[in-house]
């Protein structure tokens, strides 16, 4: 957190052949959008491309200084080696944010389609439409960028939340009615 009170977030969404990043600084309710982009991955070896997801990732992280890390799940659809890659495609991520010391907070697919969208089962263009609407953006992101940002999107109204239930949970108790 900075001293104004705003805060960086980093969101990923992972996957073995494009990975997707934004980022955004949130400042009380406002959320502002930084930077996004997507990390084509080449047909090569896993571990070639797992290492790239994490300097790619590394490098971002150096560049916007986030202050903590959103990122998507894994979900298991049909194919089980998919998911698998795509857990490892999480974990170079999570790796370049834990050397920064970066707190991360996991959303699945559903959740973050519905803390942006409203609907949990979305379609990809619905989130690439709201995520252009809540961030003021001129034109779309790309689909995996999209889908990054709205995992930021999603933290930040979740921790927002969580803030506030913190905030009245510390404030004294109120006097009047059942008060002895």
């Amino acid at each position: 957190m900075i001293k104004d009170g705003s805060v960086k977030i980093l969101g990923v969404d992972p996957g073995s052949r494009i990975t997707g990043y934004g980022v955004i600084e949130v400042r009380g309710q406002q959320q502002h959008y930084l930077t996004a982009g997507t990390i084509r991955l080449d047909h090569g070896e896993l571990a070639d491309r797992l290492k790239t997801i994490f300097l790619r990732l590394s490098e971002v992280i150096a560049e916007f200084a986030p202050a903590e890390l959103a990122i998507e799940k894994v979900f298991v659809q049909r194919n089980v080696d998919s998911a698998l890659k795509l857990g490892q495609a999480r974990g170079a991520a999570i790796c370049a944010a834990a050397l920064r010391d970066l707190p991360v907070y996991e959303y699945a697919p559903n959740q973050i389609k519905l803390a942006v969208v409203g609907r949990g089962h979305a379609e990809k263009a619905q989130v690439q439409h709201m995520v252009t609407m809540l961030l003021g953006l001129s034109a779309k992101p790309v689909s995996d960028a999209a889908d990054a940002l709205a995992c930021a999107i999603c933290h930040s109204n979740l921790r927002r939340s969580q803030l506030l239930i913190a905030e009245r949970a510390r404030a004294p108790a109120p006097r009047g009615v059942g008060a002895r």
